[in-house]
């Protein structure tokens, strides 16, 4: 996928921020398709425009980032979210990616790590501000099963799934991206993806978020080495 190819949707209710930032990913040959100022605007302008990457502030006058993210997954499960926020507390992380967001970046980020953040959340990837990931999959771990307990106790992982799916789904549940796991396998990034979408349609699964949420179910995030 070609970064032209690439539509994009900004909702901010800051018009100089929310300026700058469809500036940024126009300059570098992003298809800016709509920009937004509240939840209400990007809601009515979503089903026209149909985006494949929504960046979207999460305290915007109502519905919020959140309710926004929940009701453009409805609309179209095939979008992806990714949250630019001035916050980077935990509840708020939380709650944007129950709700679906494949990505979480605080606004301190740089330029460049939001251009390769839209990039990669358009591939399929999970992108986090350095130092979420791991807050996101722990917290994913507790509250996915709060009475699992002892060590062993994880559901058998679904019989269907090859060796090398399941070693690409632990991967996934640790927060890599296809890039890191097609280099770690010396794989192509190509094989890795047909591996994913064998594994969601095997599970009956439709995003990278939904099988994250799986795996860590299975307690597959957790390192077995040594």
């Amino acid at each position: 996928m070609t970064d032209e190819q690439i539509r994009v949707m900004v909702v901010d209710d800051h018009p100089m921020w929310r300026d700058a930032v469809e500036r940024d990913l126009q300059a570098a040959g992003l298809d800016v398709v709509a920009v937004a100022a509240d939840g209400h605007q990007a809601l009515a302008r979503f089903p026209a425009a149909r985006p494949q990457v929504v960046v979207l502030d999460l305290q915007i006058p109502g519905p919020n980032g959140v309710e926004v993210t929940a009701a453009v997954l409805k609309d179209d499960p095939s979008a992806r979210v990714l949250i630019l926020s001035a916050s980077g507390e935990q509840d708020d992380v939380l709650e944007a990616v129950k709700a679906g967001a494949t990505g979480y970046l605080v606004k301190s980020a740089s330029r460049e790590e939001l251009l390769d953040a839209v990039r990669r959340v358009a591939r399929g990837d999970s992108v986090f501000t350095p130092g979420l990931a791991g807050l996101v999959l722990g917290e994913f771990r507790r509250l996915s099963d709060p009475s699992a307990g002892a060590p062993g106790e994880a559901s058998p992982l679904h019989p269907e799934l090859t060796e090398r799916e399941t070693e690409i789904l632990k991967m996934v549940a640790k927060g890599l991206s296809y890039k890191q796991i097609a280099e770690r396998l010396v794989l192509s990034h190509r094989t890795v993806q047909n591996h994913v979408q064998n594994t969601l349609r095997k599970l009956q699964m439709h995003n990278r978020v939904e099988l994250t949420r799986y795996a860590i179910e299975q307690g597959l995030d957790e390192d077995d080495e040594g």
